[in-house]
């Protein structure tokens, strides 16, 4: 019988506890990133350290303990959740005559599985290449043209290139990433001339974001219980009856110690949450580390300049704590965070509510009487999605319940010459 197992990549895990609280890293996080990665976990090790050893990194002792373990399992890779540099990971990988990765080339594996789009893929080949100039070196095997866990894309050739090469292809993708940056600029700004609120979904990766962006937009973005199952941005319009347009978009999830060569090669998707008129923070409220997650959210927001910027928080998974649904304000009456359950589909309503009252500040309702002269302000004020409710007296005259950005309407009245003033009931 087939064995998908036995066709994964068989690994040993390795976690090293410091004192230093910015030095640990999750080991239960580290699991997840693996199994993420479709590769099978063979056996953990962890050991404490005050330091790195500067030649082997889990000191000599235990990398003869690793060596041991990974000839008696024929692993095919060692992986350590932490930074390595490119003389340790060369001597470990001639101890244990075999692959060895840190959580860095991990995370750039993953991401280089769940690309699809054009920029999506350029943006990780970018990052890949980046994190390759810095350890070109020769591995056990002398070749690595395999494939496999933190070997796909760039990682399968580029070690028989010269570092000139490397810098010319890192070159040309950054040309690449401009000129799409650039288109992706012009929808942005068309976007902004239209006036339509843009709510941008961040949070931590596996928070539920993609599920409770299809809630929302009655779409089919791809979700599931892995990290990173979401890479590409996406971008859904949607009318609400007793507001009007809005543009949610739903954003890579952000992780401990995200690589900066990732930030940077994200940068122009990551642009969606600097532009966004409310972020949407998603937090897993059952998980242990929801403290720690949303510090690490906010700490990624703060590196791509988008920490300032209104923000909702939204407590995912209700249904999983026993608690309801529910809106939560502070003193002055503003909507705080909001606690549903997008799986379950519990809290949804409440949610557009809160979404409603934070941006209504920003935005009119208006009645109009438009004569049967002025039927193409009606066709203009449709196009706009600005129209709520319409109804047709005997006379041909429209009387239109309107919801649009002042702004909007500021430039409508210019547009008409002060015509659309007249027409106001």
């Amino acid at each position: 019988m087939f064995d998908p197992e036995s066709m994964a990549e068989q690994a040993i895990l390795v976690h090293v506890f410091f004192p230093q609280e910015s030095a640990c890293e999750d080991l239960h996080e580290l699991q997840m990133l693996v199994s993420s990665a479709g590769v099978h976990e063979l056996a953990v090790f962890s050991c404490n350290r005050s330091t790195v050893d500067a030649r082997l990194f889990v000191g000599t002792g235990k990398a003869q303990e690793i060596a041991a373990a990974v000839a008696a399992h024929e692993a095919s890779v060692v992986i350590f959740n932490h930074s390595l540099s490119p003389a340790q990971t060369r001597n470990l990988e001639r101890l244990f005559q075999c692959r060895v990765i840190d959580r860095t080339t991990l995370i750039l594996d993953i991401f280089a599985q769940r690309a699809r789009s054009y920029e999506g893929k350029l943006q990780v080949e970018l990052a890949q290449l980046k994190h390759l100039a810095s350890r070109l070196i020769r591995g056990f095997d002398n070749e690595r043209q395999k494939g496999g866990i933190g070997l796909r894309g760039p990682g399968e050739t580029q070690l028989e290139t010269d570092r000139r090469l490397l810098r010319d292809r890192i070159s040309a993708l950054h040309q690449k990433l401009d000129k799409v940056g650039k288109q992706r600029e012009q929808g942005r700004k068309a976007r902004q001339r239209a006036e339509i609120p843009v709510i941008s979904l961040v949070g931590y990766t596996n928070a539920g974001k993609s599920t409770l962006f299809n809630r929302l937009t009655r779409s089919d973005v791809y979700a599931a219980d892995q990290l990173f199952a979401t890479l590409d941005p996406t971008l859904r319009q949607v009318k609400l009856a007793d507001f009007g347009q809005l543009i949610f978009a739903d954003t890579v999830g952000f992780i401990r110690h995200l690589p900066h060569d990732l930030v940077a090669a994200f940068k122009s998707t990551l642009q969606e949450s600097r532009e966004a008129d409310l972020q949407l923070h998603v937090v897993d409220v059952a998980d242990p580390r929801m403290a720690d997650n949303i510090h690490q959210v906010q700490q990624v927001l703060h590196e791509i300049e988008a920490d300032g910027l209104p923000q909702l928080l939204v407590y995912n998974k209700i249904d999983l704590v026993d608690q309801n649904p529910r809106i939560e304000y502070n003193d002055q009456g503003v909507a705080v965070a909001v606690y549903l359950s997008a799986q379950q589909n519990l809290g949804i309503d409440l949610l557009f509510q809160a979404i409603i009252s934070l941006l209504s500040d920003s935005f009119l309702r208006l009645q109009l009487a438009l004569p049967p002269e002025a039927s193409a302000w009606r066709a203009r004020l449709h196009e706009m999605g600005a129209v709520q409710q319409e109804q047709f007296d005997e006379s041909g005259v429209c009387r239109l319940k309107l919801a649009l950005a002042k702004p909007q309407w500021t430039r409508l009245l210019k547009q008409s010459d002060g015509l659309l003033q007249n027409f106001l009931v």
